[in-house]
């Protein structure tokens, strides 16, 4: 905020008043954190299936392969990833004779992660209706391994397009600090005046608006 009201109209009036912004940057930066951690979990949560199946073949009942996943997720992701805590609350659940049904079902309520609330709906009626779960682990596994194969093609068609979108993001600012050192008061006209203000708030305008129409373009949720 400090940069946007002393580029745009270096007043710490102005300053203050444009905090508004700071808290909708910092919502947007908190969502975009959530959606970070959706897509590791559900990238780390096949792996665990993956775990819970190789579990169930050694012979686990399928609640003993989720709790033993645990270990096999420590030493591939560590202790403080999300897939283990999430598997620790897990165990935590089915030691208090919480049905493993629902706390699958919990989970992908809570992480809003697709393939997990599918899984979980897959595995509940699976198990209630006596299915193969051996099957039914494999036929996850293949259907997130899919969806994560293109999410992979995605990022790399748009990393470069998200690099230039950042890289014109900064551009103008680059532009006027090079001139103030250059050219010094080239643009004092364009402040603390009504006209300059006035000007000063439509480029504001639209370099936000080119800012949030830019974010829409490279965020592609698949």
């Amino acid at each position: 905020m400090i940069l946007f009201g002393q580029f745009f109209y270096r007043s710490w009036i102005a300053t203050v008043l444009l905090t508004p912004i700071f808290f909708f940057y910092y919502i947007n930066a908190k969502k975009k954190n959530t959606e970070r951690r959706c897509h590791e979990l559900g990238n780390q949560f096949r792996d665990a299936i993956l775990s819970v199946s190789a579990g169930q073949k050694a012979g686990y009942s399928i609640e003993n392969a989720f709790i033993a996943a645990q270990s096999d997720m420590q030493q591939l992701h560590g202790k403080n990833s999300v897939i283990c805590k999430e598997l620790s609350k897990l165990a935590k659940g089915l030691a208090n004779n919480i049905v493993l049904e629902k706390l699958l079902y919990d989970l992908g309520e809570k992480s809003r992660n697709a393939d997990i609330r599918e899984f979980a709906q897959v595995f509940a009626v699976a198990k209630r209706s006596g299915g193969n779960m051996t099957k039914t682990m494999a036929e996850a596994i293949e259907l997130i391994g899919n969806r994560m194969e293109v999410e992979k093609e995605i990022e790399v068609l748009i990393s470069a397009r998200r690099m230039e979108a950042r890289i014109m993001e900064a551009v103008p600012f680059g532009i006027v600090f090079y001139v103030e050192i250059t050219n010094r008061g080239f643009f004092t006209p364009l402040y603390h005046n009504p006209a300059g203000i006035f000007l000063m708030t439509v480029c504001m305008t639209a370099y936000i608006a080119a800012y949030l129409m830019t974010e829409q373009i490279i965020e592609i949720e698949v």
